[in-house]
């Protein structure tokens, strides 16, 4: 159980975890999660601090991702070492890499959340805990918006082409 307080709290947090990562407003992020509670506060840290945020459906496959990483230009992606399914484990981290390799734009960072049981091996170059991101992070404040200012992306399944990005706003 998280209460609203917490959420809040740890929304605010890991919004500076983002600014200290040069994540700012305007700023595309990518959220490649299973649907654990990081997903949600990795949401709710980009409305806060006016970064767009797009979820990719942890099912997607590498091209997948790759592709919506080239349309976003996303500046930062957030994942999780891996999801758990019935009667299998989905290992995002890899997934992430051979996206990386095959998308012509490239983030700065990924924020990778540590599950317990799977953990992910971690290029230093490139990848971050989500435990490191919150190291000496002050809770970033809330970022002025316009109420037609973007707020996140949702793509199209892309199954007559390309995925095709819908852009809203808050």
């Amino acid at each position: 159980k998280i209460s609203y307080n917490e959420l809040r709290d740890r929304g605010a947090l890991f919004a500076g975890a983002l600014k200290k990562q040069g994540v700012n407003k305007g700023d595309r992020v990518i959220i490649y999660m299973p649907m654990i509670p990081e997903a949600a506060i990795a949401m709710l840290a980009c409305g806060r601090i006016g970064a767009v945020h797009s979820v990719v459906f942890g099912g997607f496959a590498a091209n997948e991702l790759a592709s919506r990483i080239d349309d976003s230009k996303a500046k930062l992606i957030v994942s999780a070492s891996c999801g758990y399914e019935p009667g299998r484990t989905v290992h995002y981290k890899p997934l992430v890499n051979k996206a990386l390799e095959l998308a012509s734009h490239k983030p700065d960072k990924c924020i990778i959340f540590q599950r317990e049981k799977d953990k992910a091996e971690l290029n230093p170059a490139m990848d971050i805990t989500w435990e490191d991101s919150l190291k000496d992070v002050k809770p970033a404040e809330c970022e002025k918006m316009n109420a037609n200012d973007y707020a996140y992306i949702l793509y199209t399944s892309g199954t007559t082409g390309l995925p095709k990005g819908i852009v809203r706003d808050i």
